[in-house]
């Protein structure tokens, strides 16, 4: 079954229905995906699907809350930035469950231009994928905010040593995640970003040690070094 720009929620969650797969279910159970309402159907499908149904944000919006994983990654994919809020952005994190729609959401705000005021919220929260999106939102505004400048990404460093003692898995990756980001945004980010870095590893706290050492040896990788001294910096 074909779907185009006009299929309704129905139509997708036939299609979904149609293209699930019970041996990918148990494999993304492996690795720490939410399958509790899961079709078991990869990004690799749901992208090309995203595209032929198009951009709708009241039905993106439907999607999400069906609350299945595949309707809530295409929800991601297929909202309108232009028109995603603030409290449609709370709404969803509330309903994080999942890495991967924590990582996939996160991308969208920070396009959405909603980063800002929920970094430090979501930073503060106790929830862990709520907290996790705090971090993969500084991530992600270190990748795509390319015109910001380099002193307001390298503020977000404050965070990451404020939360580098949280233990919880999916946290602990997430800080590193955006540390690590952060650090390789450019020259001027790289330096603070590894003085952090350097900082935690001698930390006597198991986790901040863990986030600092991996983090030190992506930053002082030759191949990021090279990279960083070719990238251009901003006029």
């Amino acid at each position: 079954m074909d779907l185009d720009s006009s299929a309704t929620i129905t139509d997708i969650l036939d299609w979904l229905t149609a293209n699930r797969s019970e041996e990918n279910i148990v494999g993304m159970s492996r690795y720490g995906i939410e399958t509790h309402k899961a079709y078991g159907i990869s990004n690799a499908q749901l992208r090309p699907l995203a595209r032929q149904i198009s951009r709708n944000h009241t039905r993106a919006l439907a999607l999400w809350n069906t609350g299945w994983r595949e309707a809530r990654l295409l929800a991601i994919f297929t909202a309108e930035k232009k028109l995603l809020t603030l409290e449609e952005a709370r709404r969803w994190a509330h309903d994080f469950d999942s890495w991967e729609i924590v990582d996939g959401a996160a991308s969208l705000f920070v396009d959405a231009g909603l980063s800002d005021p929920l970094i430090a919220e979501f930073a503060e929260d106790g929830r862990t994928f709520v907290r996790r999106a705090a971090f993969a939102l500084i991530a992600w505004s270190a990748v795509h905010q390319k015109k910001r400048p380099d002193t307001e990404i390298i503020a977000y460093l404050q965070l990451v040593e404020a939360q580098a003692t949280d233990p919880r898995n999916f946290v602990k990756k997430a800080v590193n995640w955006a540390l690590r980001s952060v650090g390789k945004r450019s020259l001027a980010c790289h330096q603070p970003a590894l003085d952090l870095a350097l900082q935690l590893a001698e930390s006597a706290d198991k986790t901040a040690r863990w986030i600092g050492k991996d983090a030190v040896r992506e930053l002082t990788n030759e191949k990021t070094l090279e990279r960083l001294k070719n990238k251009r910096p901003k006029s």
